[in-house]
């Protein structure tokens, strides 16, 4: 444990102790209970995330899903609409991190940063509060999203307890992918670079995994990386829990992150988690002395 000093008031040098779990965690709350209550007062930020996903769903279940077919499952839109959600779920809350990205750097930028320095608090208190937050925005997404797809006739099938497993595991995932965001944010000179920089590597990330079409109809040489990826494990144990896989005869995945999908995306999100986070306080450490 480190400390810091205060002038008390009949002049004496007082230390105030700074670190500790217990006083990072408060830290931590007291910073995300600042970046959330910028939400409520900038509504304009939660709504239009809010209005991106459900544009996504109903662009691809009216415009491209009947222009979709699944080799050996009934060809009808509400096929595809139960295979389609759980994709677009971990699509939103990973698209999040265009978000941790831009309010860090915006921090930076404004020198909020520097003034969070001269307080006796532990430095990953900054990045642990905006990342709390973001995944209370993303948690709030996820609600309304839900909503939309029931509306539309998405279905759960096999109960509520596993649902609320799968959106825990987006979360998770979620949650894991603020951190690259964090890093970025910390990275980069200004919020329009972070946003930029938060978005370009996550189309291809999202769309070279089992998302929004099998992975069987991909070439053959981008199916293991298609496999492999921490977001089709997700994706895939999402639909595991949600009882919204493909009926046979549809082509059924066999590679093992696929089998073993759920250890397998709680092992990447916890693996993710402790990389990103590991490098982003040690890149905020570097960058404010």
């Amino acid at each position: 444990m480190s400390a810091t000093t205060t002038t008390g008031a009949i002049g004496q040098v007082v230390p105030v102790q700074r670190g500790g779990a217990v006083q990072a965690l408060r830290d931590s709350w007291v910073v995300a209970k600042r970046n959330l209550r910028r939400m409520t007062r900038i509504p304009e930020i939660v709504v239009f995330g809010m209005l991106q996903p459900v544009m996504f769903v109903l662009l691809f279940t009216y415009v491209m899903g009947g222009a979709i077919t699944i080799p050996g499952a009934p060809s009808n839109a509400d096929t595809y609409k139960q295979y389609l959600m759980a994709g677009i779920f971990a699509q939103t809350v990973t698209f999040a991190v265009a978000g941790a990205s831009a309010g860090i750097a915006e921090d930076m930028t404004k020198g909020l940063v520097d003034r969070f320095r001269s307080l006796p608090m532990a430095r990953s208190a900054v990045l642990v509060g905006r990342t709390i937050a973001d995944l209370v925005q993303s948690a709030m997404t996820l609600v309304v999203l839900g909503l939309v797809a029931f509306i539309i006739g998405w279905r759960i099938h096999n109960g509520v307890l596993k649902a609320l497993g799968a959106f825990g595991l987006l979360l998770l995932l979620g949650y894991a992918f603020s951190w690259i965001g964090a890093l970025i944010g910390l990275s980069v000179r200004s919020p329009e670079a972070a946003t930029s920089a938060g978005l370009v590597w996550l189309f291809p990330l999202t769309f070279v995994s089992n998302a929004f079409v099998p992975v069987s109809s991909m070439p053959g040489w981008l199916q293991p990386v298609a496999y492999w990826n921490p977001f089709s494990a997700s994706v895939q144990a999402a639909r595991q829990l949600f009882g919204n896989l493909l009926p046979p005869p549809a082509p059924q995945a066999t590679a093992w992150p696929m089998v073993h999908a759920v250890w397998v995306s709680v092992g990447w999100s916890l693996l993710i988690m402790a990389l990103f986070s590991w490098l982003s306080v040690r890149k905020y450490r570097s960058a404010v002395g």
